[in-house]
């Protein structure tokens, strides 16, 4: 027996405007939807879930001021990726920088609010 992969959970107050932010501000595609309350967003080889939920994710405003992500997404091109972004209208939390632990990042909030990293190693 062997893990074969391993899938976050975000949840969300409005699946809709999450589908419309993961598949037409960032690219990504819907792996499946359930009912409306459960979806499955893929990008190539990777997958995570949203879930809808009636309240905000309380962690929100924690991951916030302690610098800390929800996602961590990893690319061969952030400065592309970040281009990409911004063509779209995505708000840029931080722009394009490198870090001390070598990989360079940009950070943004997706339609609910959580903090996404998006890097690749340097």
């Amino acid at each position: 027996m062997a893990i074969t992969g391993i899938i976050p959970q975000l949840r969300t107050t409005d699946m809709a405007s999450s589908i419309r932010f993961y598949t037409q501000k960032l690219g990504f595609s819907v792996e499946f939807n359930y009912q409306d309350f459960y979806t499955g967003i893929r990008t190539g080889s990777q997958v995570f879930h949203l879930k809808l939920v009636d309240d905000k994710d309380p962690s929100i405003p924690y991951v916030d001021q302690g610098g800390h992500f929800h996602l961590y997404l990893q690319t061969n091109d952030v400065i592309e990726f970040a281009a990409k972004l911004k063509a779209k209208d995505v708000l840029l939390v931080e722009d394009v920088h490198e870090t001390p632990w070598n990989t360079r990042e940009v950070v943004i909030h997706d339609d609910q609010g959580h903090t996404l990293y998006i890097g690749e190693p340097l």
